[in-house]
């Protein structure tokens, strides 16, 4: 076989093959075997008809075809390595000679990952949120952690913010009360904004069995983005009662004998988590800057198809658990259909150019995955997606998903590479140290990588084959 390659452009190339009909012998045999056991003719015991009887009766041609048709994904394949490409997709295949006995010539169209050059990264700067915890960020966290513990208790009167009230709710759009518009039974607390909006006001002031309709726009449902009448009728009405501030409450609450060894305990927590958050951010950032450093073309079938993908995705997956179709999620996001379009189409852009690099990296880098580094993103994986470790690995093994989060470790990895060699600063121009350990002995740059990972796979979810 003979096989040559011309590039159409930076993202796609047309292979031009040519095979000596005598490796095509294999696909022929198979060929008259598959017709042998389709076909009945008259004097011969099924499966042992002549390959000249074949010919003559359902013609030599139908006997090619079927021979090409099973001998062009290997000789595809054959070709695609001996021009060391990584295809994108499935090819566009053309014959364009087929002369019985002599020779198959075709050539097949398509799209390949670009070369990329790494530049160097090592002088990339960014700047990130210090982290401060304030004395008032600590005792916000103590006072949700009061308001878990509060009592409540029926009271004979009117209801007033900070109250939970039983209510049942009914709405209605155009008159016709919504199937999916009655509820029963809902305890809400009066001020904390977690229903409808115009709710507060309008059970403020009504004692059980008290009753009010107030109009509001439905987040979600049947109906949701609509205007609809909602009746709301109160069954009981408790005040809240919130325990003292004391030693008593810190060791009813936590396994600390003292409320100041509770605020010390929340002011680590809180620390800790600022610090995660300030390593995702240095990823974000120095993510953005290496895209930007690196010229990333991006074949446009491959973009197209992400772009259905991610609206596949949206559309019906998250829109339609939540009951929402397109038109009203773009209501409710107060954007037109051409921003969404032209929003989606960037995010598809940053996710292949971001999945490009990362894989580039991991070959320049010479990146490795460890059994375990893949045991340990599986498990967390498997706890984001609610199955069991078992079940999640089983899933994985049995969708030939494993080399997807092969993958997904690898750029994890090497965007955890690139935030190491960057210079990262904060707000109040200290340099930030992501190696620096917990008192459980993690780094903060452990973590990132992690981070790094979901981040990853987050911005590099492409829908190439």
């Amino acid at each position: 076989m003979k096989s040559a390659v011309e590039t159409l452009n930076p993202t796609r190339v047309r292979l031009t093959v040519e095979v000596p009909f005598e490796e095509l012998k294999p696909s022929l045999d198979a060929a008259y075997k598959k017709i042998n056991q389709q076909v009945t003719v008259p004097g011969f015991r099924k499966g042992k008809v002549p390959a000249r009887v074949i010919d003559q009766r359902f013609g030599r041609g139908a006997v090619l075809e079927e021979a090409v048709n099973d001998a062009l994904p290997k000789l595809y394949q054959e070709a695609v390595e001996e021009g060391e490409l990584s295809p994108l997709g499935q090819p566009e295949v053309d014959i364009t000679e087929l002369k019985d006995n002599e020779l198959l010539a075709f050539t097949a169209e398509v799209d390949i990952r670009p070369a990329i050059e790494i530049p160097d990264y090592s002088g990339i700067e960014v700047t990130v949120d210090a982290v401060e915890v304030t004395d008032e960020d600590v005792e916000k966290s103590v006072e949700q952690l009061r308001e878990r513990f509060a009592s409540t208790t029926v009271v004979e009167r009117a209801a007033a913010e900070g109250d939970v009230v039983k209510i049942d709710l009914e709405a209605r759009v155009d008159g016709e009360v919504l199937e999916d518009g009655v509820a029963k039974g809902i305890d809400y607390t009066i001020g904390s904004g977690e229903l409808l909006d115009g709710i507060d006001e309008a059970v403020t002031g009504l004692e059980a069995g008290g009753s009010a309709t107030f109009t509001s726009e439905l987040k979600g449902g049947s109906a949701a983005g609509r205007e609809a009448e909602v009746t709301v009728e109160v069954t009981s009405v408790s005040a809240r009662e919130l325990p003292e501030l004391d030693d008593d409450f810190a060791q009813m609450a936590s396994e600390f004998d003292t409320l100041e060894e509770l605020r010390a305990d929340s002011r680590k927590r809180l620390e800790r988590m600022k610090r995660y958050d300030q390593a995702t951010q240095a990823q974000e950032k120095v993510l953005d800057e290496l895209i930007g450093l690196v010229e990333v073309p991006i074949p446009e079938k491959l973009l197209q198809d992400e772009v259905n993908t991610r609206k596949h995705n949206l559309v019906n997956h998250q829109l339609s658990q939540m009951g929402m179709d397109l038109e009203t999620y773009l209501k409710l996001q107060e954007k037109s259909e051409e921003e969404f379009e032209t929003e989606l189409k960037e995010q598809a852009e940053k996710g292949i150019r971001t999945q490009f690099i990362l894989d580039e990296l991991v070959n320049k880098e010479k990146l490795n995955v460890s059994q375990e580094e893949l045991t340990e993103h599986l498990m967390r994986r498997a706890q984001s997606s609610g199955m069991s470790p078992d079940q999640f690995a089983q899933a994985v093994v049995e969708s030939g998903q494993v080399p997807m989060l092969v993958g997904e470790v690898a750029r994890g990895k090497a965007l955890a590479v690139v935030v190491e060699a960057a210079k990262v600063t904060d707000s109040n121009g200290d340099v930030v140290a992501l190696d620096d350990e917990d008192e459980d002995g993690e780094t903060v740059e452990a973590s990132a990588e992690q981070q790094g990972e979901k981040r990853a796979d987050e911005e590099s979810g492409t829908s190439e084959d």
